[in-house]
């Protein structure tokens, strides 16, 4: 009898499986972005460079702060599924006007990077292509190596604090809007969401993993949604925030490989956060939706680091423009100053 039961739950686990990979039954209606049509005014201090992370060749842009000798450098990252195109030359250009070099760069498998498939998101692969930005901008002779300063934003800011926990040549990180702490933000993110709509990114999931097994086109769904649809982010204002900040870029897409609920993570910041030496600025939006408000929290109590946290009475995407936008940078640039 118990041979028979076994048969049948090994029966129906191949055919779920066959139904999940095989069948169209899982498609996802697209979210599609409005983009930028046209290029900006390329600004004179930007350069066109790249480098490598393993085989794949890193698309990225390197502004030149002016200066005669050699300059601090800030390397930026973005957020989740984001591209150098969107709003970080904002925060570039306002850096080289106060004498910092700055590189920023897409994560392999998005923007003009390379890497395949393509809107592949994978925590621990972007930090390895922070680690390869860091060696770049190391490598520059105009650029001095103890002064690299890590900036990151969004699903972007934790990666500061994972590689200058083994780095101990980075003299500073920014981080903006951060997820720290990983169990206080699913727990935000499971009442917001619901039980059911996980379960339905672990069936996405299997689906494009499934397919890759199989040398099969990835199956994707939309990284940012309209609340109550299947996308990877569907807090209220997420859709409407992240279409703000693609109306400058040429390159963004609004859509990730399902298999991302089915990757490891990074390493956890909370049990790194001891180790980091640099000073550090947290930047945290108090009407985060995306983020819990308290997620820095518990890292603040682990960190031996001198730490400044800066707060806005804002949502996550209104740190990008506007009055907080300004607020913000000048209180970046009030940080870097000792870095100068």
């Amino acid at each position: 009898m118990a041979v028979f039961i076994i048969f049948g739950i090994i029966c129906f686990i191949l055919f779920y499986l066959i139904i999940v990979i095989f069948f169209p039954i899982l498609n996802v209606e697209p979210q599609p972005v409005i983009r930028g049509s046209l290029p900006g005014e390329i600004p004179i201090c930007r350069e066109d460079v790249s480098f490598s992370v393993k085989e794949s060749r890193i698309s990225a842009w390197f502004y030149k702060s002016g200066k005669n000798e050699q300059s601090p450098c800030i390397v930026m990252n973005h957020g989740f599924c984001g591209t150098k195109d969107m709003k970080l030359e904002q925060y570039a250009l306002k850096f080289v006007r106060a004498g910092y070099s700055v590189l920023t760069y897409d994560y392999r498998f998005f923007g003009d990077s390379e890497g395949f498939p393509r809107q592949l998101y994978c925590g621990p692969y972007q930090v390895e292509d922070l680690k390869s930005a860091i060696s770049y901008s190391r490598s520059r002779e105009d650029v001095d190596e103890n002064r690299i300063i890590l900036w990151g934003t969004s699903a972007g800011a934790v990666y500061g604090i994972n590689v200058a926990a083994e780095d101990f040549m980075i003299a500073g990180i920014i981080s903006q809007c951060g997820s720290f702490d990983h169990k206080e933000d699913s727990k935000a993110y499971m009442e917001r969401e619901g039980l059911g709509f996980f379960l339905k990114l672990f069936v996405h999931g299997q689906r494009d993993k499934g397919r890759s097994r199989f040398g099969l086109s990835p199956h994707t769904f939309p990284a940012y949604g309209k609340p109550g649809t299947v996308a990877m982010i569907t807090a209220p204002g997420a859709l409407d925030g992240i279409s703000k900040l693609a109306e400058s870029s040429g390159t963004f897409k609004n859509e990730t490989c399902a298999r991302l609920s089915l990757l490891p993570h990074i390493k956890d910041p909370l049990k790194l956060a001891c180790k980091v030496k640099c000073p550090v600025q947290i930047l945290v939006c108090s009407d985060d939706g995306l983020v819990s408000p308290v997620s820095h929290v518990r890292l603040l109590e682990n960190m031996e680091a001198p730490v400044e946290v800066n707060t806005y009475p804002i949502t996550h995407f209104e740190i990008y423009e506007g009055e907080y936008f300004e607020k913000a940078i000048a209180d970046q640039l009030r940080f870097l100053d000792s870095f100068n």
